[in-house]
């Protein structure tokens, strides 16, 4: 499968066969999305996979959009999706290098989490990617340690169903050239 066709041909997969992940393979796709682009190399981007009853506490923190509790429920893995805090976008004596600030290492996870559900679709399995969650109750469930943040949470598994592409706005629409 050629990028482009990875990119032209994943979808949002929000239904799951209940067919195990193996650890091999989640382990093969974070190896794969380590090789994403960050900030001065700072590859402040991890994950933790989360299966069985740390699944289903992390699915009962979605209480703001239930929908995404349904989705965890049925997809046999969650990756959380966290960076780590106060690396990205700062010089060595902590001051920030552009008007973005700190904003750069969600940038950075961001283009790792890209690079998770590309390789994901490669190997033949789907994810979605969420953000609506209770943020403290979520970060409580995964003991993460307070030097990171949860980013994302993305279902994975292999799909129970196929959607089709959604409508997208056109090159006219999105691009502009400047002399």
């Amino acid at each position: 499968m050629t990028a482009k066709e990875c990119i032209l041909t994943r979808r949002s997969i929000r239904k799951f066969d209940s067919k195990s992940v193996s650890h091999e393979l989640i382990s093969e796709i974070i190896e794969t999305a380590s090789f994403s682009p960050s900030w001065k190399n700072t590859q402040v981007t991890r994950y933790i996979a989360v299966e069985g009853e740390a699944k289903e506490k992390l699915a009962a923190c979605t209480s703001t959009w239930a929908g995404n509790g349904d989705i965890m429920r049925n997809a046999p893995m969650v990756i959380a999706v966290n960076c780590i805090k106060g690396r990205s976008g700062y010089e060595r004596d902590g001051s920030f290098t552009t008007v973005k600030e700190d904003r750069w290492e969600y940038f950075d996870t961001g283009i790792a989490t890209q690079s998770l559900a590309l390789a994901a679709h490669e190997a033949g399995l789907g994810t979605v990617v969420m953000g609506i969650f209770d943020q403290a109750e979520a970060e409580a469930v995964l003991e993460l340690p307070e030097n990171q943040t949860l980013v994302a949470l993305v279902a994975i598994g292999y799909p129970a169903e196929s959607p089709a592409a959604p409508k997208r706005k056109t090159v006219e629409d999105l691009l502009t050239f400047k002399n």
